[in-house]
Parts: C-alpha cells; sequence; structure tokens
C-alpha cells in the first residue's frame, strides 16, 4: 500500500467512524476503499472489522448513561452476539473466498437498504413502543445471535439490524436502544477481530489506517455529525455501495 493510499483508508475511516456516530454502517465506506486500494475481498473485510473496534468501543463509552440499568439484559443478550460473531467469523475463513465474493455483493445491497429504510424504521418502531416484550425473551435473544452471525461475517449495517430488533422487543426509548445497540456491535466486532487475529492473514497497515481514521471520525461524529443531513448522509453510503458493488462485480 502506497503514502496515498494508506491516507485514502485513513480518510475513509475518519469518514466511517463519523457515520458511524450519525446513521451507522460506515463499513460500507471502508470496506469499498480497501477494496479499491488493491487489498482482496476477505482480508479487506478481516483487516475493517479489526480497525473498526476502536471505533465501536468509543461509541459505546459516550452512552455510559444510557446504559445504566441495562447490565443484566446485555450480560445475557451480548452472549447471543459473542457465539454469533464467532459463527459468522467461522464461516468467512472457512467457506471457499468465492462464496464470500458472491454473498457479499448481495449483503452490500442488503445495507444499502436497510441504510434507506431507517427513518420508516424508526418510525414504526416509535409506533410500538408500549406494546414490546419487556425483556426480549428467547425470540430476541435468537434474533440477536443471528445478527451476530451476519455482523461476524460481513458488519455492514449490523447497527441498524440490532436497533429494529431491539426496538421491537424492548419497551425502551431509542437512546437506551442504541446505547444497548453500541455494545451489542461492540462486542460482535472484538469476538470476530480475536478470531480474525489468530488464524487469518491480516493487513495491518489497513487496519492501522481504518483504526486512526476510526477514532477521530468518532469524536468528530459526536461533535459535527449531527449538523450534517441525515439524508445526505445516507446518499452517500447508498453510492458508496453502489459503486463497491461494481469494483467487486466488474473489478
Amino acid at each position: 500500500m502506497t503514502g496515498w493510499e494508506l491516507v485514502a483508508v485513513c480518510a475513509a475511516g475518519v469518514l466511517a467512524g463519523a457515520v458511524n456516530a450519525v446513521v451507522g454502517s460506515g463499513s460500507l465506506i471502508t470496506f469499498p476503499t480497501l477494496i479499491a486500494v488493491g487489498v482482496d475481498p476477505v482480508t479487506a473485510n478481516v483487516s475493517n472489522t479489526i480497525g473498526l473496534v476502536p471505533g465501536s468501543f468509543t461509541a459505546a463509552h459516550g452512552y455510559r448513561p444510557e446504559l445504566q440499568g441495562q447490565r443484566e439484559r446485555l450480560l445475557r443478550l451480548g452472549l447471543a452476539s459473542a457465539l454469533g460473531a464467532l459463527i459468522g467469523g467461522i464461516l468467512l475463513l472457512f467457506l471457499d473466498p468465492g462464496v464470500f465474493h458472491v454473498v457479499v455483493v448481495a449483503l452490500i445491497a442488503l445495507a444499502c437498504v436497510l441504510v434507506l429504510v431507517q427513518p420508516m424504521l424508526n418510525r414504526w418502531l416509535a409506533g410500538r413502543r408500549g406494546h414490546a416484550h419487556p425483556h426480549g425473551g428467547v425470540a430476541l435473544w435468537l434474533w440477536v445471535l443471528a445478527a451476530g452471525v451476519y455482523g461476524g461475517y460481513f458488519g455492514a449495517a449490523q447497527g441498524v439490524l440490532l436497533i429494529g430488533l431491539l426496538g421491537s422487543f424492548l419497551d425502551e426509548d431509542l437512546q437506551r436502544v442504541n446505547a444497548a445497540k453500541n455494545v451489542l456491535a461492540l462486542i460482535v466486532n472484538a469476538v470476530a477481530a480475536v478470531l480474525f487475529v489468530l488464524v487469518a492473514h491480516v493487513d495491518w497497515l489497513a487496519v492501522a489506517g481504518v483504526a486512526l481514521g476510526a477514532v477521530a471520525g468518532g469524536f468528530l461524529g459526536a461533535r459535527l455529525g449531527r449538523r450534517i443531513p441525515a439524508p445526505v448522509l445516507r446518499g452517500v453510503i447508498v453510492c458508496v455501495g453502489i459503486a463497491a458493488i461494481f469494483v467487486l462485480v466488474y473489478g
């Protein structure tokens, strides 16, 4: 990776960190950037997951007040996230790389759709307030497990999935739901990252670029991100996702 390519990866990390702080799905920026600078798709996914862990920690740490009273819930759901991430990471490592190349195109498309429908999803969740199960139950645990598998295999828009699940099954306001989502996403990314460090091929230069950018972007996003219209950010994410699909299919 050349110096200018590393700068591009860092810049993508900054933007991804800021986007994650506002609407999520920052992987739709960093992952295709790594592909564009010549990193193999599976290695790019692995390196991107590891690189985004510091940003996930920053996001979770920033929601400490909203996490009060959720310790027992997060211990239970965190186990589901960890198991799911382990399964997803193993699938990524041991399935034929050609399978990832095909599946990831569909996953990026799904992530783009999730980003587009997030406002409608939030309105729907607001309408369900007061009708959700107070503790989530077995159904939520199993769905969080499935979201963990998705996140361990390919993490883009896992936050949107988790917000939808937690908001549907829990009688909580969206700020506390978002706080819980940040913790579960951190668990998924961290477990998958440990697995990848132990047994996968990692591009550590790519990891460093993404990590440095994501940490800086997370702080910037917390301060400035709310001033940027959400539709603009969603449009950028979807355009990047479409570009990623084009690179993967025709590159």
